[in-house]
């Protein structure tokens, strides 16, 4: 891939989070979503790339845009798949609380995991863990591997965890092993980037979230360093069709890094929609918004804190009006 695609993604993400943050904390997590999205579709049509949404709004009769199968970029450059979740965190945005971000990943063409809607299990580490964790393993394994790989005592470790009822037991047994839990409502993208950001205070990941989710979160953790194992939960007998479909015939299957996202190079851009550990949020200031994101590439290793001054006035297509 072309080293100026890197710069490119940061113009998609910071647009789709102007656009979204408008709507911050007016209870209305749909308008927002869609603002993102339309922001998001218009950039991409004057990126020079031959882009394929594998991980997108939907399938085409579910979105009008940011579909999976649907061809992104101006049809010249290089051929890629692309992952996006426009508003990671709509509820966040909805309710104005923290880590909503705007996300994109590509990949070269081929190399992006094709998941399927459903829920995962997933497990993610920063790069001081790698290889020391085990989704098969139990909860206090896990937890003793990252405590001795990161030299903390268990009672200093941070485990991050969606906040819902499914995940009971697991919240149980992560407090029984002697570890400490920062529980979110949403945004486990934003989570699993965490664990790689030592300034975050996260170390470890567990639980179950979306499967498109988990792409994206490879992705980052590639760049990173990191790592993610995922399983695939199918809750239904609609969701084993849909593998099925998929050619997804070993349900049992767990999902390394090199499954999530092969090839030795990838490029993730996030940019703060709502303030967080790692990004801050949009910011308007009058005629101007303030942006922050952070852009990796996996080739190079190269991480980028960008902060961005925007004039409302010269992008109005940009910042949707609630």
């Amino acid at each position: 891939m072309e080293r100026s695609l890197t710069m490119e993604l940061v113009r998609v993400t910071e647009a789709a989070a102007q656009s979204s943050a408008r709507w911050m904390g007016r209870g209305k997590k749909n308008e927002a979503d869609d603002a993102a999205t339309s922001a998001m579709r218009d950039v991409f049509d004057t990126i020079p790339m031959q882009g394929t949404v594998v991980i997108g709004e939907g399938e085409k009769d579910e979105a009008p845009m940011l579909y999976i199968g649907e061809n992104l970029g101006t049809g010249s450059g290089p051929k890629v798949d692309v992952a996006v979740d426009p508003l990671e965190g709509t509820n966040i945005v909805a309710q104005g609380t923290w880590n909503a971000l705007s996300v994109i990943a590509i990949a070269d063409a081929k190399n992006l995991l094709h998941a399927p809607d459903m829920h995962m299990k997933k497990i993610a580490v920063g790069s001081e863990s790698v290889g020391k964790i085990d989704i098969n393993a139990s909860v206090k394994d896990n937890l003793e591997a990252v405590a001795k790989a990161r030299n903390k005592a268990m009672e200093d470790l941070v485990a991050i965890v969606l906040d819902r009822p499914r995940h009971a037991e697991l919240i149980e047994d992560i407090r029984s092993a002697g570890a400490r839990i920062k529980l979110i409502p949403d945004g486990d993208v934003a989570a699993a980037m965490n664990t790689a950001f030592d300034d975050t205070g996260v170390d470890i990941l567990m639980g179950i979230g979306g499967a498109p989710e988990g792409v994206l979160s490879a992705v980052a953790l590639k760049c990173l360093g990191g790592e993610i194992q995922g399983k695939l939960m199918p809750a239904n007998d609609d969701d084993v069709a849909r593998c099925n479909r998929m050619g997804i015939a070993d349900l049992e299957k767990v999902y390394y890094m090199n499954d999530f996202c092969g090839g030795d190079d990838a490029i993730f851009a996030a940019t703060g929609v709502t303030d967080g550990e790692l990004l801050q949020g949009v910011q308007f200031k009058g005629a101007k918004a303030t942006t922050q994101t952070v852009v990796m590439r996996a080739k190079s290793g190269t991480i980028r804190f960008i902060d961005g001054e925007h004039s409302l006035d010269k992008k109005p297509n940009l910042v949707i009006q609630p």
